[in-house]
């Protein structure tokens, strides 16, 4: 926790104690930065929401709020882009397959981005389009409404991709599965200099598996 955060604190730059703008120029301390970042962590690692995670110390709506002000600042994009350089240095990013695929999750409390979900009685909910590594590693993340089909996420994603880890090899191969199947879906990759290994649609999964089972474990 302690490399990550310490790169998060730069990020954030100096933080007062007490809120400056406070009325009566006093007020209770702000929560910590590191406290907040910590819980965040945890709720993505367990996969719950907030109002499970929260504590005495640190409440649902503090970590709402934190999170919608970090999300402002572009804070979670370029710590993913400096977490994902570090591990290229001391690892390595396996960057000549790559595998793209998207899911549905939940959007209770909304959001510019969310749509009715076809599989939850339409409540709100987000479609989120990820691409990976050969080894399960997310590179580009995108997301829209839960009644969004995956395929024309595609090129966005392959998009942020680029932006996070800068040039890919010479024609990697992207793995994709039958949702894809289809010329517009092949044009993008054509256009971005990759190779596709798509799925055929009615044919059953277990013959054609390929290599694209990674990103389907990472949304998982």
């Amino acid at each position: 926790m302690d490399p990550l955060w310490a790169e998060l604190e730069a990020l954030l730059g100096s933080r007062p104690v007490f809120s400056p703008t406070h009325p009566w120029g006093c007020h209770r301390r702000r929560i910590p930065d590191r406290v907040v970042f910590e819980h965040i962590v945890q709720a993505m690692v367990h996969g719950s929401g907030y109002e499970i995670i929260a504590s005495r110390g640190c409440s649902d709506r503090t970590i709402r709020r934190r999170v919608v002000e970090w999300a402002g600042r572009g804070l979670g994009q370029k710590l993913h882009e400096i977490a994902l350089a570090a591990y290229d240095k001391i690892i390595g990013l396996e960057l000549d397959d790559l595998a793209t695929d998207g899911c549905i999750t939940k959007a209770p409390c909304g959001g510019e981005k969310a749509g009715p979900s076809p599989v939850d009685r339409r409540k709100g909910g987000l479609k989120r389009s990820v691409a990976t590594d050969a080894g399960g590693v997310p590179l580009g993340i995108v997301s829209a409404g839960a009644n969004r089909h995956d395929s024309p996420l595609l090129a966005p994603t392959i998009e942020a991709t680029k932006q996070q880890v800068g040039m890919l090899p010479e024609k990697p191969v992207m793995h994709l599965d039958s949702g894809y199947d289809g010329k517009p879906s092949r044009d993008v990759l054509a256009d971005h200099g990759l190779v596709g290994e798509i799925a055929k649609k009615g044919i059953p999964s277990p013959i054609q598996v390929g290599k694209r089972w990674v990103v389907e474990r990472t949304h998982s």
